[in-house]
C-alpha cells in the first residue's frame, strides 16, 4: 500500500489514542475508527500498524529511544516509521518522501539492528516480569520460541455446530464460495480460515452452523466430554462460546447452565444462542462464585467447566496489549480469585463427577500451581490424565497429564487444562 502523509498522520493519531492503554487496544481502536471517516485501505493500514507496534513494542521503544534522552518516550511518529521499515515490509526508498532530514539515517540504523544480539526480553517481546515467571517451567530457548510465536497474528478458527451440520459440509460450502478453509489438526469439529473474510455476513455464520472459536478452546469441550442427559455447568461462561459447544455435544438434551458475573457478556450470548438451535442452555447471572444460584446446585452436577478469569497471556497473538496491561500484582490477585472460584465450583459435583479447570495463560502460577494447591486441599478429588481422555475421543494429542497448548507447537492460543474427578462415594 502506498504510504502518504495523510496515512502517516492517521496512523500517528491512532497510536496516540491507543498507546496509553487505558482501555483494551481493540476497543480503543474501534472507538477511534468510529470518530474518523476512513477508507478501507486506511483502516487496514492503521489497524495493522497499531497492532504491529504493540507486538514489537519492546524492540521499537529500544530502537527509537535517544540514548542521550533515555527518559523520554519515543513518539508515535517514530514508532510507526520504525515498525514500517523493520517489520512492515517497506523499504527506506518508499518512506523517504515522508521523512524529516534527521530521520533517514536513524531509520537505516533501525533496519540494520540484529535482533538476535539483543537481550531475551527484546527478542521474545515479553516484559522481564513475565520471563521471570515463565522460567519456573521453561528454558530460555522455550521462552524465545513462545515469544516469537506470539508476535505472529493468529489465524481465524471456527467451530462447527454439530447440532446443525457436519465439518465436511462446512468445508464444501467454503470451497464453493472460494474461501480457503482447512480442517483443524486437533479438534474434529474445527475449521481454520486463511485471511480474514467477512464472516459475520456469511450464511454459515448467520444460520448458526459455525461460530468463531480457537481450536485450543474447542479441546476443552472434549476434555469435559458431557453426555446427552447430564447436568452441566459452564462456571465462567463469558459470552458463551464453550457453553454453545457443550450444548451441541449434548445434542441439546440434559440441562446446561452458563454462569457469569457480567450481565453484558451474557447479553452478548443471546443472539448466538438463538442462532445455535439449542434448547438446553440456560444463562444465569450470578453476583459471585458463592451466589445462592450456585449453592442450590451443590452435589447435583455431572460436569463442571471452570474456564477461569486469567491474565490472558496465551492470547497475545490476538491481544498483544495484554502483556503491558497485566502486572505481577494483577497475577497475584488473579491467582487468589482462581483458587476461590475452583473451590466453589467443585462443590457442585456429584461423586464421580468431572471438573475441568482451564486458563488461556502459559504461566504456571495460574495453572498447575492452582491445581496442585486444590488437590492438596481436596482429598476427594483425583487428577485424570488429559492425554488419555483425548485419546478416548480419537484426538491424538499428548502434552502429558495436563493439557498445555502453545502456539509454536500446536498452532493454537496458549491454553492450559486439568481434568479432575470427584471420587465415587
Amino acid at each position: 500500500m502506498l504510504l502518504t502523509e495523510y496515512r502517516l498522520d492517521i496512523t500517528i493519531q491512532a497510536l496516540r489514542a491507543v498507546l496509553p492503554l487505558k482501555h483494551p487496544a481493540d476497543a480503543a481502536l474501534r472507538h477511534f475508527f468510529q470518530a474518523e471517516h476512513l477508507g478501507s485501505n486506511e483502516r487496514a493500514l492503521t489497524a495493522e500498524t497499531v497492532f504491529g507496534v504493540l507486538r514489537h513494542r519492546l524492540f521499537l521503544e529500544h530502537a527509537c529511544t535517544d540514548p542521550e534522552v533515555a527518559t523520554k518516550r519515543p513518539t508515535p511518529r517514530r514508532l510507526a516509521l520504525a515498525y514500517w521499515v523493520k517489520f512492515g515490509g517497506y523499504n527506506l526508498r518508499e518512506l523517504e518522501p515522508l521523512l524529516r532530514p534527521d530521520e533517514k539515517k536513524w531509520l537505516g540504523e533501525v533496519k540494520g539492528v540484529d535482533i538476535a544480539t539483543l537481550p531475551l526480553s527484546l527478542q521474545a517481546e515479553l516484559p522481564e516480569w513475565i520471563i521471570e515467571k515463565l522460567h519456573d517451567s521453561m528454558t530460555d530457548e522455550e521462552i524465545l520460541a513462545l515469544g516469537r510465536a506470539m508476535q505472529q497474528p493468529a489465524p481465524l478458527d471456527l467451530r462447527v455446530n454439530t447440532l446443525l451440520t457436519a465439518r465436511n459440509e462446512v468445508l464444501r460450502q467454503f470451497e464453493s464460495d472460494h474461501i480457503e478453509a482447512t480442517a483443524t489438526p486437533w479438534s474434529p469439529i474445527g475449521v481454520r480460515l486463511r485471511g480474514k473474510p467477512a464472516l459475520n455476513k456469511h450464511q454459515l455464520f448467520l444460520s448458526g452452523k459455525v461460530e468463531v472459536q480457537d481450536e485450543g478452546s474447542q479441546l476443552l469441550g472434549f476434555l469435559l466430554a458431557p453426555k446427552r442427559h447430564d447436568m452441566v455447568v459452564d462456571f465462567c461462561a463469558g459470552a458463551g462460546g464453550k457453553a454453545l459447544m457443550l450444548g451441541a455435544m449434548m445434542s441439546s438434551q440434559g440441562r446446561l447452565y452458563a454462569f457469569d458475573i457480567s450481565e453484558k457478556r451474557l447479553t452478548n450470548l443471546k443472539p448466538r444462542l438463538k442462532r445455535s438451535g439449542l434448547s438446553n442452555l440456560h444463562p444465569q447471572l450470578i453476583a459471585h462464585e458463592n451466589d445462592q444460584k450456585v449453592k442450590r446446585l451443590a452435589g447435583k452436577i455431572d460436569r463442571v467447566l471452570v474456564d477461569a478469569p486469567c491474565s490472558g497471556l496465551g492470547t497475545l497473538r490476538r491481544n498483544p496489549d495484554l502483556k503491558f496491561r497485566q502486572s505481577p500484582q494483577s497475577i497475584e490477585e488473579l491467582t487468589q480469585k482462581q483458587a476461590s472460584i475452583l473451590a466453589a465450583a467443585s462443590k457442585l459435583l456429584k461423586p464421580g463427577g468431572r471438573l475441568v479447570y482451564a486458563t488461556c495463560s502459559p504461566l504456571p502460577q495460574e495453572n498447575r500451581g492452582i491445581v496442585d494447591a486444590f488437590l492438596a486441599a481436596h482429598a476427594d478429588f483425583t487428577l485424570r490424565p488429559a492425554n488419555e481422555i483425548l485419546a478416548q475421543q480419537l484426538i491424538e494429542l499428548d502434552t502429558g497429564e495436563c493439557l498445555q497448548l502453545l502456539p509454536q507447537l500446536h498452532g493454537t492460543d496458549g491454553f492450559f487444562a486439568a481434568v479432575m474427578e470427584r471420587n465415587p462415594a
